[in-house]
């Protein structure tokens, strides 16, 4: 394998412009396919086989009126003002029909049918409304003796929640649609002292990419590559190398997102992974230049090839763990993961492929200027007999292994407790910060109503022999959903055009991402008295219910994907360093970073530890995003064995130049420790960048992978692995024979490729 990456590193070397001009050409193709096709995104998260989607898969193909999703707005008057007062009432009723009115906004009696159905339904809101034995705390809006649908007035009279139907999903909503919405209710501020304000339903769900927070994260990256570098031009080219793969990456998916169907945090994802991965590849190659040409005093030209040959061998098994990770979520069979993890492993590839080929053309380009003179006069000055700081660190690991081992255990050990306490959800208006409107429109809604008009469920009825509903059936349902006491409003919703199907909006008393309607949703799909009396299947969906359900099955599948991960683990580090201990003990580290993370994760945003989530724009508590486990895990798994690879490598190289024991250990850490630190360093400064966006699953997702590089970076690869190799000494590279002989030998510490080209060099002389 260091043999053909040496042949690439050679030519792109030395036709440089060649393998610059082909990588401009895809990115020129790129930028024309998106210009031409635009992109499409969309913010739906669906989970294929889940009752929630089922039911609303079948309500978009029998009942379509019905399948789209809720917006609603809060009218709220001045403190001791009434919102439904005379002098407010016509505005805020011309407001409401003029909503009513648009096309994508559903009127009541578009559901309903004709008069003799609305008369029908009447009487059963009436019957309902005699047998609820709990008194609601609203009052409708009535003009002219006439209620409005829709509208409720809290029990004050200050606040008025308007509730309506949409054709379309909120989150499929053109950008236009949304602010034709937001300017109709608005129009009631001109006559009026009422303040409109949507409610979280209503909300932009794009997800911007790129930023002020991340390009900082950019800023720190690159003073860290000058740093360890020591030279700008040097530090230049890994930036030059990621934006190269991130823009084919992300670029792809943006001229691709026309053809197939792909979720906004799509691109996110694949640019924060592209960064860090790019940066860090090239880094790892750039830096094994320079240290050839200092310590082999090697010209530019045959130190480049030789860089990518060994180096590049690492980078390409590091970049193939880190893409094997993010498919494994293909495995889980949820679409949006998949989508996800594709275009993350494709940017990766990409990643892989500009630092094997873009970078060594422009190292041709760079020529001698890679090593300045200043850099080589302070390297021959230097005295090689000096302790290091990491020669001075890594031995005192050693002296104290065994402390430092029990010590790291117990540190992470103690970040995991919160694990148990994590409460996995999709975002909602409770979790977001107090200063934004849907925050705001969230507490309204509580404070006046109760926290459960924030997250009705849609209840659908089908007869079970296929004929039309029974009207007294219907109002049997009702009445037994009405008995329970975790709902506080059940409303018929009306029937499609033949009668087979009947809708029901359920109001829990809980939140939409409390316990208690999570228990709400399971009784009603698997208690058979929910349908006693009746002839009646019935199916829950909705928002709420759809939310529940993915963070239920992803929690169900994470397990799994954990078993998956370990296996991957295990087999891929058997076979690159072809040892037993190697792979058990990376693993068990990986394992212990990742529970920690979570710990910690957990632990600032849903407990907002010691108010640390202030120092990240966070103001309150909420559980974490539903799918950060498994993606995280995914991520942070790449990423670590990332650095497993390459400090690892330098030392089973150390020790097969014949280093033997702590030796090995010693000089392959002296090695490689400066190169994976700046490394991990540049990882958490873009992940980290991303922490300060405003979207809370951006936040999450930043802060997870930043705090999980740091610590499977800075205590399980720099001090944990060290110590558990010091203590079995040579023994760690133990492999029975038989397997040896089967494994094959990837060489990625380049020892073939060193010793043909001795052989070269000798025959010339």
């Amino acid at each position: 394998m260091s043999k053909l990456f040496y042949r690439i590193g050679k030519t792109a070397y030395n036709k440089p412009w060649a393998f610059i001009a082909s990588w401009v050409i895809i990115l020129g193709i790129i930028i024309a396919a998106i210009v031409s096709n635009g992109v499409s995104m969309t913010s739906e998260t669906r989970i294929d086989g889940t009752e929630a989607q089922e039911v609303l898969d079948q309500l978009a193909e029998d009942f379509p009126v019905a399948s789209g999703g809720q917006g609603s707005f809060i009218f709220e008057s001045p403190e001791g003002e009434q919102v439904d007062a005379q002098a407010n009432v016509a505005s805020l009723a011309s407001v409401i029909n003029s909503i009513y009115e648009l096309d994508f906004v559903v009127n009541p009696l578009d559901i309903v049918g004709d008069s003799e159905d609305m008369a029908q339904l009447q009487e059963l809101q009436s019957q309902l409304g005699q047998m609820q034995e709990s008194e609601t705390s609203y009052r409708p809006f009535v003009v002219n003796e006439t209620p409005i649908p829709g509208v409720k007035i809290s029990e004050e009279g200050n606040i008025a929640l308007f509730s309506f139907q949409m054709t379309e999903k909120a989150e499929d909503l053109s950008a236009d649609q949304l602010d034709q919405l937001k300017d109709l209710a608005n129009n009631v501020e001109e006559d009026t002292s009422i303040n409109a304000l949507s409610t979280g339903t209503l909300q932009s769900t794009d997800i911007p990419i790129g930023g002020t927070h991340e390009i900082i994260g950019l800023i720190v990256a690159g003073i860290v590559l000058v740093v360890t570098l020591g030279s700008l031009i040097a530090a230049g080219l890994p930036l030059i190398v990621a934006f190269v793969g991130v823009g084919v990456g992300v670029g792809g998916t943006f001229a691709m997102s026309s053809l197939f169907e792909m979720n906004s945090l799509t691109p996110v994802l694949a640019l924060m992974v592209g960064l860090a991965v790019g940066i860090d590849y090239a880094l790892f190659i750039v830096n094994r230049q320079r240290k050839i040409m200092f310590e082999e005093n090697l010209p530019a030209k045959e130190a480049a090839p030789r860089a990518v040959g060994t180096a590049g061998s690492a980078v390409f098994f590091a970049g193939l763990t880190v893409i094997i990770a993010l498919c494994g979520l293909l495995v889980i069979g949820i679409s949006f993961l998949s989508s996800m993890a594709l275009v993350a492993s494709l940017t990766v590839f990409i990643d892989v492929l500009v630092a094997l080929t873009l970078l060594p053309a422009i190292l041709g380009l760079v020529g001698e200027r890679i090593v300045s003179a200043k850099a080589r006069k302070k390297h021959n000055a230097k005295d090689k007999d000096k302790p290091t700081f990491a020669n001075k660190w890594i031995n005192g690991i050693i002296k104290l292994r065994w402390p430092i081992v029990a010590l790291i255990i117990v540190i992470l050990g103690t970040l995991t407790i919160p694990v148990a306490d994590m409460n996995l959800g999709m975002p909602s208006g409770a979790s977001a910060n107090k200063d934004t409107a849907e925050r705001q429109s969230y507490d309204i809604v509580s404070e006046s109503f109760g926290e459960g008009y924030n997250g009705t469920l849609l209840l659908v009825a089908e007869d079970k022999d296929g004929n039309a509903i029974d009207t007294q059936e219907y109002l049997q349902l009702l009445s037994n959903i009405n008995e329970l006491d975790s709902t506080v409003e059940v409303s018929p919703g009306g029937f499609n055009d033949d009668g087979t199907i009947g809708i029901v909006s359920i109001t829990p008393t809980a939140g939409p991402t409390d316990e208690e309607t999570h228990d709400l949703v399971e009784y009603l799909r698997n208690n058979d008295s929910v349908a006693e009396n009746t002839n009646l299947e019935i199916g829950v969906t909705g928002l709420t219910a759809i939310n529940i359900d993915i963070s239920q099955n992803l929690s169900d599948v994470f397990p799994i994907y954990i078993g998956i991960i370990v296996l991957l683990s295990l087999v891929i580090l058997l076979v690159v360093f072809r040892s037993v201990i190697v792979p058990i003990k990376a693993t068990a580290g990986f394992l212990l970073s990742i529970m920690a993370t979570f710990g910690v994760t957990t632990a600032v945003f849903q407990w907002n530890w010691f108010g640390v989530g202030s120092l990240f724009g966070i103001d309150t508590g909420g559980p974490l995003l539903s799918f950060i486990p498994i993606m995280v895990t995914g991520i942070l798994y790449g990423l670590a064995m990332d650095y497993q690879v390459f400090l690892v490598s330098s030392m089973r190289e150390a020790y097969i130049h014949g280093n033997k024991g702590n030796k090995a250990v010693v000089n392959g850490y002296t090695i490689a420790s400066r190169v994976v630190v700046a490394a991990a360093l540049i990882m958490v400064s873009v992940f980290s960048g991303f922490i300060f966006t405003d979207d809370i699953m951006i936040k999450q997702i930043g802060f997870a992978l930043a705090f999980g590089i740091l610590i499977d970076a800075f205590l399980i690869r720099m001090i944990f692995v060290p110590a558990v190799m010091s203590i079995f000494g040579d023994k760690v590279w133990w492999l029975p024979k038989w397997l040896d002989k089967i494994l094959p030998n990837l060489d990625i510490e380049g020892e073939k490729l060193t010793k043909e080209l001795e052989k070269e060099k000798a025959k010339n002389k």
